[in-house]
Order: structure tokens, then sequence, then C-alpha cells
């Protein structure tokens, strides 16, 4: 049996003025985007961002995903690398970046520059398919809350059913990936189960929480759905994204309003749907 493939994550760093961020790699004396091996039992989003600041010294946000990568690698083993575009949080400047013996120049080049400078194919098809997605987006993350306790053993108001331990593990895990979409507030069901999910995030950040009966199994209305998504894809780009934390019986309407398919969310699991000026430009589903 072949060995797994060697996993990595990465993004394509726009910023204004049409320019996309490479690095240099003394090592292999060749141009690409900056990218990285995924620590043990690392999450492939977080992987992408903690990479970009670990070899550029950059913070970012991730815009949408991009194509995988796959190909054998020198040693035989095959290497599939996840990409998203992504754009720079703060300060952009990388004209004091202290070269070392694994990335010893990053800059910032333009658009057929880079197409040029690139050394593998595989980055240049990534370039190609990024340009159209480099304007930048917000991110509404519709969740379903985490693993509960069962609906059958809970014999109290089914509101205040909580999540269970796996639930709040989940919970946990759910941090680092929703600041990687830039999440600056949480708007949940008033139900237990979906605020505890999402108050991980909220006591590490500060970003607020907002609930919402409408968005809870017993109170949903579809006008008041509509009407909180139509207000979260019109809102401002400067203000961040967004998370919605609802229930699956309420998720498909979340969804309709959303005009994208579909699709069915394990406890836990999300669709990040990427929008400008109320128009979805593309969505992803991300596993817990």
């Amino acid at each position: 049996m072949e060995p797994r493939d060697v996993r990595a994550a990465g993004a394509v760093v726009t910023r204004k003025g049409g320019e996309v961020l490479l690095v240099h790699r003394p090592k292999y004396d060749d141009w690409s985007f900056p990218k990285g091996k995924l620590d043990r039992g690392e999450h492939v989003v977080t992987a992408a961002v903690r990479e970009v600041a670990e070899e550029t010294g950059l913070d970012v946000r991730l815009g949408p995903a991009l194509s995988c990568q796959r190909y054998r690698m020198s040693n035989g083993r095959w290497k599939t690398v996840d990409y998203w575009t992504a754009r720079v949080v703060g300060s952009d400047e990388v004209s004091g970046y202290r070269p070392n013996a694994e990335i010893d120049a990053v800059e910032w080049v333009g658009w057929k520059e880079a197409g040029e400078r690139l050394t593998y194919s595989y980055d240049r098809d990534t370039l190609v398919e990024a340009r159209p997605l480099r304007r930048r987006t917000r991110a509404l993350v519709v969740l379903r809350h985490a693993e509960a306790r069962s609906r059958k053993g809970w014999k109290k108001d089914d509101r205040r059913r909580p999540l269970v331990r796996l639930g709040e593990a989940q919970s946990e895990r759910l941090v680092p990936i929703l600041a990687a979409f830039d999440v600056t507030v949480a708007h949940t069901s008033s139900s237990t189960r979906c605020v505890q999910t999402v108050m991980p995030y909220a006591d590490v950040t500060g970003w607020p929480v907002k609930l919402y009966d409408e968005l809870s199994e017993e109170d949903s209305t579809v006008e008041g759905v509509v009407d909180l998504v139509d207000d979260l894809l019109h809102g401002d780009l400067d203000t961040g994204g967004a998370v919605l934390c609802s229930h699956r019986p309420v998720l498909p309407t979340v969804l309709d309003a959303l005009e994208v398919p579909d699709v069915f969310l394990e406890p836990g699991s999300m669709l990040v749907v990427h929008h400008r000026k109320g128009r979805v430009v593309a969505s992803e589903l991300i596993a817990p």
C-alpha cells in the first residue's frame, strides 16, 4: 500500500495594485507561493494562515479556495497542497524581511512578472485560477452547531440541550478556522447548543455574539432568516466576516436565502460563503 500523500497548505496572497506575494527557497533555488506542511493534528485552514506568517512575516485572512495541487516529489511520494486566495491584515510591507535558510527572499511582484518568475507549471496554473478571484470578499460562515446531547436522552426544554464533550472539543477547534476567515461577529440561534458552539471563539477574540430566537428550531421564520442574511450580504466590506450558527432544519432556509445549493452539514461543519457587494462569489464546505 502506498503511503498517504504529504499534506501542505498555502495561499496566493494579493494586494491592491495588482501584485502577488512570492517567496524564494535557496535549497531548491525556486520561486513559489508561501506554503508548508501541516503539523500533526492541524486543520488545513489553520495551516495555510500559519505557514504564510512563518514564511513571510505577514498575517493574512483567507478568501475563496483554489484547486488543490497534487504532484510527485523527488523522493517519489505524492504531495497535496490546498490553496486559498488571501489578503494581508495590517501592514503588507516586506522590505524588512530577514532572510533565513528556508526562505531568503519575499517579494511583491506584478501578475505578469509572477507568471514568468514562478518555477513550476502547477504554480502558474494556480496563479491563473486566482486572478479572477483577487478582489476582496467577505466571508459568511454558515455553521451547524457542534455535537450535542441526544434529543431522546434530554427530557428538559430542547432549547437548553447542551453540547457533549466531543462537541465542546469541536467548538474549540473552530477558533482558528473562524479567525482565518476574518469573522468579527457571531450571529447564533439562542438555543444553548448553538451559543456554546460559538462562545469559545468569542471568548478568545472578544468579538460580539448576537442571539436570535428566529434562528432556533422552535421559533425560526423564513422572513426572519431572509432579512438577517440580506443584512449580512450587504454589509460594508471593511467590517469583516460573520458566522451564522443554527440547526439542520433551519439551514436550508439560510442557504436558500444565499441562493446556494443545499448541502448536508455534519455537526460542527460549515459552508463558507464568500461574497462581495451582495453577490456570492464562491463557497466551500469545511469539516470540523
